[in-house]
């Protein structure tokens, strides 16, 4: 099928060190730029990012330090892309969301110029959550071919959701389950531990401001000391746990905190 364009379309997506906008950076771009005529050109970059790469960052692109090291860095190749994509509208999956602040706050820090604002930008995210919807309506119909009906009512939704279970374990029974990397990360079982380790697994508390890193350590998800060890920020910043403690946080983030704050006095 060819896209209808009245100027060049730069499908692109960008692998990172992290999410945070202003502290990561890009590691790996590629972007393909459809023509109004269908043509298609094809311009892609492994880039060293300068910073160290975040273990929990690996797992999900497969990217060491080692593996960028003598790769050129954004700033040697920001004109090159703000070139290549010079005229075109945008598109990505959740690029309004991540990719098109991420790619502009990379340009700004070499002083190249990108106006987005000039440009249409199409996130497929957005038409895949339109037209696939991620509710539990949605979900029943999928899986048991049925309407729900009086969604929104407590006991109707919990009797789905039942239904929507039992049918989620008879069709995946024995299947794997894989990351973004299609690496295998577990597989489906008619067992609730399991089902449990698979879908809420690493949350330290139910606001997931602390998560389990890969050695299982408890780290902060948010702020200044995002992926930092809970514990050692307390020995470098110990008045951050009195601002947590004084802060607008759930009361389960604060008891969990408390909790790990005791048991490092401990040892």
């Amino acid at each position: 099928m060819k896209l209808n364009l009245r100027n060049p379309l730069c499908i692109f997506d960008l692998e990172t060190t992290g999410t945070n906008i202003t502290q990561d950076r890009i590691l790996e771009i590629a972007v393909v730029k459809m023509m109004p005529n269908g043509d298609i050109v094809r311009k892609a970059n492994v880039l060293n990012p300068t910073i160290p790469i975040p273990a929990e960052s690996t797992i999900f692109h497969g990217l060491k330090d080692e593996d960028v090291k003598d790769k050129p860095t954004f700033k040697e190749v920001a004109k090159d892309y703000a070139r290549f994509m010079e005229g075109a509208d945008l598109a990505g999956f959740n690029v309004m969301k991540f990719d098109i602040p991420m790619l502009v706050e990379e340009f700004l820090r070499c002083d190249v110029e990108f106006d987005y604002s000039r440009r249409k930008i199409v996130d497929a995210q957005k038409i895949f959550h339109m037209m696939e919807k991620r509710t539990l309506a949605a979900a029943y119909r999928f899986y048991t071919n049925k309407d729900l009906i009086n969604s929104h009512t407590a006991e109707a939704d919990t009797e789905a959701t039942m239904e929507v279970l039992l049918a989620q374990i008879e069709r995946y029974d024995g299947k794997d389950v894989t990351d973004s990397l299609e690496r295998k990360i577990g597989e489906i079982k008619n067992d609730v531990e399991v089902l449990s380790k698979l879908t809420v697994s690493g949350l330290v508390d139910l606001a997931g401001r602390m998560v389990l890193n890969e050695k299982g350590l408890e780290v902060f998800n948010f702020g200044k000391h995002k992926n930092k060890v809970v514990t050692n920020v307390f020995k470098e910043e110990p008045s951050y746990y009195d601002w947590m403690m004084n802060g607008d946080f759930p009361m389960d983030t604060k008891r969990k905190l408390t909790e790990i704050k005791l048991r490092s006095f401990k040892k």
